[in-house]
């Protein structure tokens, strides 16, 4: 399936820095197809496993679906597979998950298994297929799910036809539930701060909650990204992958241009590796909990982009 990144700010706000700093870089966002057709009618009601393939595999592993010889089911269908004991996955939560969806007795046309890469999204909100957005809600982390999903809550009549789906076909997933995240999820408030570097951006505010950059009158623009440890949590290092973060950026006038403390939910994002966005590349090896500050210069060229601050809290990763 065709990368599709998803309709976040965070995204907009980096899309150029972080092809500028490298080619290779992904800015955040999910690998499902965001922005997709979805059903204009009432929320359509699920069927639980009627007529459904069988899955070979566990929570966390690869799976492989296998059809029945029948048509497939008319209606949106979900068969839990595998029940999570975790958080209840509520509407407008940050989900993250692990996927491989396939047509019904067709390809596989895509699967974050095969990218060693989970993905986050909204979830209830539109921003993805209503198969996923009508199914998912309520489930608990931990859950395996399998999802067929007629073309009314897929693609709709027009299909994907990059992806190889017609506007009749019947689409499948088996969908791995590895975290959900709200406007709660922030990070460390017990985090012990550290002195930066004098004569940079001033963060006020207290950990766990909305921070405030106030850019002075003057100060000098960032030459290069750099990433400065405001304060230092008590987790696991960050290593290369999905990355759960609450966010502040402002310009180089102190106005702000993104924030998940405003939307209300957090956004994900790849670091590390090949596929991690280069202006991020700083956090790789700090403990989750910290807040740092990450000054990112201004670029020139077809799309210019201002010089930015970003308070980034390290939130999880799954």
């Amino acid at each position: 399936m065709r990368r599709v990144a998803a309709l976040l700010v965070l995204s907009a706000v980096l899309t150029t820095t972080a092809c500028a700093s490298s080619s290779a870089a992904n800015v955040p966002g999910p690998d499902f197809p965001s922005g997709l057709p979805t059903s204009t009618g009432p929320t359509p009601a699920v069927t639980s496993g009627e007529g459904m393939p069988t899955v070979d595999g566990g929570f966390g592993t690869k799976p492989t679906i296998n059809f029945p010889d029948a048509d497939a089911p008319g209606a949106l269908q979900i068969q839990v597979l595998v029940t999570g004991t975790g958080t209840v996955v509520a509407k407008g939560d940050l989900l993250v998950t692990n996927y491989v969806g396939q047509v019904w007795k067709g390809k596989v046309f895509d699967s974050s298994f095969a990218r060693s890469a989970p993905v986050g999204f909204p979830i209830g909100t539109g921003k993805v297929i209503t198969g996923w957005d009508t199914s998912l809600v309520g489930l608990k982390v931990g859950t395996r799910a399998l999802l067929s999903i007629p073309p009314a809550q897929g693609y709709g009549s027009k299909g994907n036809t990059s992806a190889g789906i017609a506007g009749t076909d019947t689409i499948v997933f088996v969908v791995d539930i590895v975290g959900a995240f709200n406007a709660k999820s922030t990070g460390d408030p017990a985090a012990a701060p550290q002195t930066p570097p004098a004569g940079g951006p001033q963060v006020t505010g207290a950990l766990g909650e909305r921070p405030k950059i106030t850019i002075a009158a003057g100060m000098a623009t960032p030459a290069t990204v750099t990433t400065v440890v405001l304060a230092k949590g008590n987790g696991a290092p960050v290593k290369a992958g999905l990355l759960v973060v609450q966010y502040e950026a402002v310009d180089w006038t102190s106005v702000i241009v993104g924030s998940t403390w405003a939307k209300g939910i957090p956004e994900s994002l790849q670091v590390g590796g090949d596929n991690g966005a280069a202006v991020f590349a700083g956090v790789v090896g700090l403990p989750l909990g910290s807040r740092v500050l990450v000054e990112i210069p201004a670029t020139t060229g077809a799309s210019p982009q201002k010089p930015l601050a970003l308070v980034v809290d390290l939130v999880a990763q799954v």
